[in-house]
């Protein structure tokens, strides 16, 4: 077992049992003298709880939990036990490597702290941002834009990343990937321009495939920050964590932590597959990966495959335009980042191959897309219930409820609206803005949301 030893513990596990069932000899861990708090229909709160082979065992009172032999034992000294937490789309903590932006307030704190890593970067070389950080906690609400980072520095090519869909460039980012007035968007992707069509920055979704960023480091290095990033989640309680995108590489990494005994908290992963990959390509490319995707060995899990139809808060794709436009009026609908009949192939032939797949989708029109193309494969070999998943779900419509239920399919929700509403205000309007994430209407329908 392992845990957060703070004012608050949190336990993870994987079966529950009363006290008063058929005890061993023996448990492993007996913790007690505490509230345990269990969380069920009643709130029930016992004094303490027998752990056995990772799972709950028995709870009841201090006298019966302790008459149980025991490898182990934990007084709590009156602490509470709360199961653990659980982080349903992890990325990094701490919006990974780069000038950390977290506590930036305004677009000077942006600038400046730029240009503190400036003072210390040999001229030419790349400085890029961490993704801690929105502009809905900035006095300005608003984006940095080229000439805002111009202003940090105009000797080094400058990435600030900006969550998973964005990246923002100065003129000496632009200069060195080659990108100027001329360079068409991508499909997928947008390049952003001041009023007078002057590039400003902005590189949304595909697009920031412009960028080429060498974030590799020692094996050994890596293994090593990934510790412990995972030890920093459990000291504030969480127990498991379910990756929203992993290559193949991390998931490695994963395992080999899990096998050196260093992996502190529970893991699954959704592994990419992008458009890049097309339909005929995709066995070839899973079976290059050499997993399971039965593989559950309660440590370490393969969740299925991620794939992704629209983009972010700039590129939700909606079937309404969005309130502020990029281009004429009413002309914008976000991005559809997978081609239709490709994504519909894909999510077939994935069925065929055993793997569930969840989709990052944001807008009601990507909703659209993703239940056509789960209806198609679910017509081919039934996935009901077989826990297939729409990421986010930010803007669903009452015609498309049904149909996620009658799939059994699972949604899992985010915290986005708290910090980026004046953003999504400005994108989608107020009406839109108010239904995002409607996790009660979900519940109501009868879909599971996490």
């Amino acid at each position: 077992m392992r845990f957060a030893a703070h004012g608050v513990v949190a336990v993870a596990t994987f079966g529950l049992f009363l006290a008063g069932c058929e005890s061993p000899e023996r448990v492993d861990t007996v913790i007690f003298n505490g509230k345990i708090i269990t969380l069920d229909g009643e709130t029930t709160i016992h004094q303490a709880v027998a752990i056995l082979d990772g799972r709950i065992h028995a709870l009841g009172s201090d006298d019966e939990i302790t008459a149980l032999e025991s490898e182990d034992s934990i007084d709590l000294e009156g602490r509470s036990v709360v199961p653990g937490l659980a982080d349903n789309h992890y990325h990094s903590i701490g919006g990974g490597p780069g000038v950390d932006l977290s506590r930036t307030r305004s677009l000077q704190d942006i600038i400046d702290a730029i240009a503190e890593e400036a003072s210390v970067t040999p001229e030419g070389e790349v400085i890029v941002t961490n993704s801690d950080w929105h502009e809905g906690q900035l006095r300005e609400q608003r984006l940095p834009y080229r000439d805002d980072l111009d202003r940090a520095t105009t000797i080094h090519p400058v990435v600030v990343v900006r969550g998973g869909h964005l990246y923002l460039v100065n003129s000496a980012a632009l200069e060195k990937w080659e990108i100027d007035e001329t360079v068409a968007a991508p499909d997928g992707g947008s390049i952003g321009r001041y009023p007078d069509g002057r590039l400003n920055g902005e590189l949304v979704d595909t697009a920031q495939s412009f960028v080429q960023l060498d974030s590799r480091t020692d094996t050994e290095d890596r293994l090593d920050s990934l510790a412990s990033e995972l030890r920093g989640l459990t000291e504030v309680g969480l127990t498991s964590i379910r990756y929203g995108s992993s290559d193949v590489e991390l998931f490695n990494e994963l395992a080999e932590l899990e096998s050196r005994g260093e992996l502190p908290l529970r893991v699954s992963a959704l592994l990419r597959i992008t458009p890049a990959v097309a339909p005929e390509q995709i066995q070839q490319t899973i079976e290059g990966w050499s997993l399971d995707p039965d593989k559950d060995d309660a440590w370490l899990e393969v969740a299925g495959v991620k794939l992704g139809v629209d983009g972010g808060f700039e590129g939700g794709w909606m079937r309404d335009p969005y309130e502020e436009p990029w281009g004429e009026n009413g002309t914008y609908f976000g991005l559809q980042t997978y081609p239709t009949e490709q994504f519909i192939e894909t999510v077939r032939v994935l069925n065929r191959l055993g793997w569930r797949v969840g989709t990052h989708a944001v807008g009601d029109a990507a909703i659209d897309l993703v239940l056509d193309g789960y209806e198609k494969a679910h017509a081919d070999e039934s996935i009901a219930n077989e826990r297939w998943a729409i990421e986010h779900g930010f803007i669903p419509r009452e015609d498309q409820l049904a149909r996620m239920r009658a799939l059994g399919l699972h949604v899992t929700a985010q915290h986005h609206l708290y910090l980026a509403a004046p953003s999504l205000v400005k994108y989608w309007g107020q009406e839109r803005t108010e239904w995002v994430t409607p996790v009660r209407a979900y519940l109501d329908a009868g879909i599971p949301v996490s």
